[in-house]
């Protein structure tokens, strides 16, 4: 067996690109007592990998040299716990490489599911994040107006899925019309407005003519900005991340904080999906029933070979993917 992993090369100062990268040869790692060798299947691609380039945030920053951090889904080759046995499927807190040795104690026995790629992306990081948020920092009532930014994405698609199971309006943001139409074709929003649009203040309000009442933030800046001159009085804004402010030196934005939070007695909160692991299965038991139901439809986009990766990453920034975005690096198991 041959390892890869891919380090970052040089820390960016501006927008990334695959310079930041390089593809090594490495060692293949020998497990210890307690620790399981992992064959990495999937790995996770989120805007976070960028923001930890930027210093540290709930997890320690990425320095030059470092093997890239991201979350994973792993078949078990060798154990030396007896917690774990070849052939186990696990998640993990990983790096971009072919194999791995992580600590028994840091991994996650996955239920046997197929396709794997579902329990990363709708039973996984994106589909727990959108519930957890909507929900459990949210929390939407039926007939209330959810506004989503980024709603094309991998968190952002099933926020608006979920908010219009549970009876809300969703209005979703994201960039360029082909991606306005397949979210309200494909994934069920009442309407959807492009942030490229120079008309972006009007568009929201014709699209929310009764205000907004819950608006889920991926972007920040002036999406953010815009966005709360349309909240109804008592909104909440939930932050999930600000995708528009990792990959420049020049974020702005927003410039009406704090006089439109305090005029219009809004709240807003931050979230990491992990605060709200003791309640996944709370989550997980709503995400089937509405994907049985045929009420969450799942949006996958998978990226083939590790090599892959940086290119990925960059795409999302961009706002290239549709769906879940992640690394295939070998095959599920037959």
């Amino acid at each position: 067996m041959q390892n890869r992993q891919i380090a970052v090369a040089e820390l960016p100062t501006g927008t990334l690109t695959e310079a930041n990268f390089a593809l090594e040869k490495a060692i293949m790692p020998t497990p210890k007592d307690n620790e399981v060798l992992l064959r990495t299947i999937l790995m996770s691609i989120d805007a976070a990998n960028r923001s930890w380039m930027q210093g540290a945030t709930y997890r320690a920053a990425v320095k030059a040299g470092d093997a890239m951090p991201t979350y994973s889904i792993c078949e078990v080759v060798e154990s030396k716990s007896d917690r774990f046995s070849a052939g186990d499927i696990v998640a993990t807190e990983s790096v971009w490489a072919d194999y791995v040795v992580c600590p028994a104690r840091q991994l996650q026995k996955l239920p046997d599911m197929a396709p794997l790629s579902n329990l990363m992306s709708v039973y996984g990081i994106a589909g727990k994040t959108a519930f957890h948020g909507l929900v459990g920092v949210g929390k939407p009532i039926a007939g209330e107006t959810v506004l989503v930014s980024a709603a094309a994405g991998s968190v952002g698609g099933y926020v608006g899925q979920i908010a219009k199971a549970l009876g809300c309006r969703v209005v979703g943001i994201a960039g360029g019309p082909d991606k306005c139409a397949s979210v309200v074709q494909d994934l069920g929003f009442d309407a959807c407005v492009d942030y490229q649009d120079p008309g972006l203040f009007k568009a929201l309000k014709a699209a929310c003519p009764n205000g907004v009442d819950i608006y889920f933030d991926n972007v920040g800046g002036k999406v953010l900005e815009t966005a709360l001159f349309h909240m109804n009085e008592r909104g909440r804004v939930v932050c999930c991340g600000a995708i528009s402010q990792y990959d420049t030196n020049n974020a702005t934005g927003p410039r009406n904080l704090p006089g439109l939070v305090v005029v219009k007695r809004l709240r807003m909160e931050g979230f990491i999906v992990m605060d709200f692991a003791d309640q996944d299965a709370t989550a997980l038991r709503a995400l089937k029933h509405w994907v049985s139901t045929g009420q969450i439809k799942v949006q996958e986009d998978i990226v083939e070979g590790l090599e892959n990766a940086p290119s990925a990453l960059i795409g999302l920034l961009a706002g290239r993917n549709r769906g879940k975005l992640m690394v295939r690096v070998s095959a599920d198991p037959s």
